[in-house]
């Protein structure tokens, strides 16, 4: 199954049971447990919704997610997509709410860094990947 067609799965299967399957995901190689969301952002280029699940942590009552894209060259579109328009909807579990995003700098990312890689200890293999082109935007999302 290509990754698309994974991760489309992914959000149809969450929508519909409220979060019951999909909100904890193991992983690609069956294992682990982490705790997914779904994150919608308006398409900067084409004006529609875009849905991605993704990993998350929690900072206080902000949720922390990683624009990682495993670690390939280039930012994931959703990152664009918010970066142009950060009001964005979440789903966690069967709750849906709007959320304002906003990319995190300096201490702050560092240690919402270290707190996401010890949650998902891939990250920081993709950070070694990415880091001749870029490097990777740690995103805080906050309920408006």
């Amino acid at each position: 199954m290509a990754q698309q067609d994974w991760a489309r799965d992914h959000v149809r299967r969450y929508r519909e049971t409220g979060g019951a399957d999909g909100h904890i995901w193991r992983g690609h190689d069956g294992t682990g447990n982490f705790p997914c969301l779904l994150l919608t952002t308006t398409g900067r280029k084409t004006g529609e919704a875009r849905t991605t699940p993704l990993i998350y942590g929690r900072d206080g009552l902000d949720f922390v997610v990683i624009a990682s894209q495993g670690g390939r060259p280039d930012h994931p579109s959703w990152y664009f997509n918010l970066a142009a328009d950060p009001a964005v909807e979440m789903q966690v579990e069967a709750e849906r709410f709007a959320a304002a995003a906003r990319t995190a700098a300096g201490e702050d990312r560092d240690r919402l860094w270290r707190m996401m890689a010890a949650l998902y200890p891939p990250y920081d293999a993709y950070r070694e990947k990415a880091a001749a082109t870029r490097e990777i935007p740690v995103v805080v999302l906050s309920r408006a």
